[in-house]
């Protein structure tokens, strides 16, 4: 009987969605897996600032991975009026932009609010009404007297920018709304599964090894980075997927409130078959509903890791989330949970022959 761990902690998930941590500046994630974990095994960093922390034991090493940062911006520019013009960090639709808080994170060491700038609908052209504002065409106010009060305040052009969030639990109860959910949800699976298999006393027969990645939203560079160091014999990649129970969409596959998700595909990296069918069956030995997923798009920490030497079999759990890379994301506190089961029963499951049995390609 495999152990289950405890309750997860929502103050622990709230505090990593409410950090700020935009690709490249991290440090405010990295302290919190520092402070959870980092006590658990040797920790190390990779020369981008990923967090690689091998447990002790022996038997094939499994990389738990979940990225730290979160879609953000980075200052391109100010004009002599101190309104100051950005570039994104990772994935944004400008319909989710204007009259939105964020945070500067200056080089005074400041953080500085500010709201994305956009006109009163009096002052739209017919045309202005019909047409999705490009980013570049956005600008963010910070209520400056003039281009010297930016710079009095530390703001330099590269420092990066976060979205404001607010974590709340909705009417709804169990399900709650914040920022960064992508892929803090992956985060805090990392750190409760990690604490649930090495510090729970379990006599494992593989030796977890986690990884809390940078720079995923730009490339997937930390996961890549972060490999000459975890050197993962099969990887359990933990996301915070996008949930698509939306109107319109008529094939779902991520569901709030249908269990984790597993996905087999997307087009930067096809999951190891026989790890992912070997997950089903653990999932349904302990009574975890999930969702097996297909995407056309999209991509996650797997693309490296499964490329990683001569090549790692993959698999990827994710968390659905609505309305990811926004300031407003979504998830069931139910499928955090569950996700956290899976992955703690996986891992008490892995040995060196199931490993092999991924990789035998004689038959």
């Amino acid at each position: 009987m495999n152990t289950q761990p405890a309750q997860p902690s929502m103050e622990l998930l709230k505090e990593l969605a409410l950090a700020s941590g935009p690709p490249g500046m991290e440090d405010e994630v990295r302290s919190i897996v520092h402070r959870e974990i980092g006590q658990l095994g040797n920790m190390q960093h990779d020369g981008l600032g990923s967090v690689v922390i091998e447990s002790p034991g022996t038997g094939p090493r499994v990389v738990l991975d979940a990225h730290m940062d979160e879609v953000g911006f980075c200052v391109q520019s100010v004009d002599a009026e101190g309104r100051i013009y950005f570039v994104p960090l990772g994935g944004w639709w400008g319909h989710v932009l204007l009259a939105q808080r964020v945070d500067i994170l200056s080089s005074g060491g400041r953080k500085i609010p500010g709201t994305i700038g956009c006109k009163p609908p009096h002052f739209l052209s017919p045309s202005e009404r019909d047409k999705v504002l490009s980013l570049d065409k956005m600008y963010i106010d910070v209520a400056a007297r003039g281009v010297g009060e930016v710079e009095s305040w530390g703001i330099r052009v590269g420092d990066p920018i976060v979205p404001r969030g607010h974590f709340e639990e909705l009417a709804s109860a169990g399900r709650y709304c914040c920022k960064a959910f992508d892929d803090r949800v992956g985060v805090g699976v990392l750190i409760e599964s990690f604490k649930a298999l090495v510090d729970g006393d379990l006599d494992l027969s593989c030796q977890p090894v986690a990884v809390a990645a940078v720079q995923e939203e730009v490339g997937c560079r930390g996961a890549q980075t972060a490999g000459e160091l975890s050197r993962p014999e099969v990887a359990i990649i933990l996301e915070g997927t996008p949930a698509d129970d939306l109107p319109g969409m008529s094939q779902r596959q991520a569901v709030l409130g249908g269990g984790p998700q597993i996905r087999f595909m997307d087009p930067t990296a096809l999951s190891n078959r026989k790890l992912v069918r070997w997950t089903e069956d653990i999932a349904e030995q302990e009574g975890i509903p999930v969702q097996v997923a297909v995407r056309r798009s999209g991509g996650t920490d797997a693309k490296p890791t499964h490329l990683h030497g001569s090549g790692v079999p993959t698999v990827v759990i994710g968390v659905p989330a609505r309305s990811i890379h926004t300031h407003s994301s979504i998830i069931d506190g139910e499928d955090y949970a569950l996700a956290i089961r899976l992955v703690t029963a996986m891992v008490q499951e892995l040995d060196e022959a199931t490993v092999a049995g991924f990789v035998d390609y004689n038959n």
